[in-house]
């Protein structure tokens, strides 16, 4: 078995990770016919045996006219692929569940355009793309993201049919390609925020000293900061209302690993963390996570959700998932 790997690699000139860009020349673009290719040859044969026997030389002439068709076919299809230049792009985070797309980008340098270039992992759906001539292209691969972790997609299958359909021409590319794959989020109430003194406050460090205005009511709200005369003026035209209080405090909220202590496994208790993180940025507040091996401080924005949703998405898996 390991013998039989061996030959392959030899064979298709396999490797582990292609550093960019990746030229393809004539030693790794191989061709064969089709199916529709083999019923052509037969049909030629047929042709050809009775041109012979009845001593047709239009049929001859017709029979050499397809079969150099043929090979015609047979050299543009090959020169479909030959000299193409692809750069390997960088795949943005997805959720477990959700399709990973790869960008790889292409780069025409001959006069004559490309045309019906199929990009595609193993038995996976393919993308195709036209090239035009001297010109530069992107195209983006899919692949499932079924678990979280960093998903190694494997070698992608680069063929082509062009023009005729009678001979598929085709080549293996295993650049360097990954994507971190967050777990999927479980909507989960946000716990209760702690109150944390503004350096140089002289104030309690409550943070509720002064009454700044009313909002509308979260899960996470206590029940004593409810607005209950607002409320009580009218219960159908006004929603639940909370007190806004603002002083020498703010509040931080801590995402942790131990409030999650009741679910079954991991996976769902990941889950949860990164349903809070959603939801902790989706509301513009300051949040931190806090994992057995691992804490962020709080922080908010762009760059902070996606370090945290990274840090669950690795949490425990040393070795990249592969497909």
């Amino acid at each position: 078995m390991r013998l039989l790997a061996n030959a392959s690699r030899w064979l298709f000139r396999l490797q582990r990770e292609e550093q960019s860009p990746i030229i393809l020349n004539q030693r790794r673009i191989f061709i064969l016919p089709t199916g529709a290719g083999l019923l052509f040859g037969a049909v030629l044969i047929v042709m050809l045996i009775g041109a012979i026997n009845y001593t047709l030389s239009l049929g001859h002439a017709l029979v050499f006219l397809l079969a150099s068709l043929g090979l015609i076919a047979m050299v543009h299809t090959f020169r479909n692929l030959l000299g193409l230049t692809i750069q390997a792009g960088r795949s943005a985070p997805v959720f477990a569940g959700e399709l990973a797309r790869f960008p790889l980008y292409l780069s025409n340098h001959r006069d004559e355009s490309r045309c019906k270039l199929e990009f595609q992992f193993d038995k996976l759906d393919s993308s195709s793309i036209n090239l035009p001539e001297r010109a530069s292209a992107s195209v983006h691969v899919t692949c499932p993201a079924r678990h979280r972790g960093r998903l190694k997609p494997g070698r992608i299958i680069l063929h082509s049919r062009y023009p005729l359909g009678l001979f598929r021409a085709w080549s293996y590319l295993q650049p360097d390609l990954s994507c971190v794959v967050y777990p999927t989020p479980i909507a989960r109430p946000l716990p209760p925020p702690t109150a944390i003194a503004e350096p140089g406050s002289s104030r309690g460090n409550t943070g509720q000293e002064d009454f700044s205005g009313l909002r509308l009511h979260n899960p996470s709200d206590s029940p004593r900061h409810i607005a209950w005369k607002a409320v009580a003026r009218s219960v159908d035209a006004y929603p639940l209302l909370v007190k806004h209080f603002a002083g020498g405090a703010h509040q931080e909220l801590w995402l942790d690993w131990g409030l999650t202590a009741s679910e079954a496994d991991d996976e769902t208790r990941l889950s949860i963390l990164a349903g809070w993180i959603i939801s902790a940025e989706s509301a513009q507040l300051r949040y931190g996570l806090t994992l057995p091996s691992q804490t962020i401080p709080p922080d908010s924005g762009t760059a902070h959700r996606e370090r945290c949703l990274e840090t669950l998405a690795l949490y425990g898996h040393e070795n990249p998932e592969t497909r």
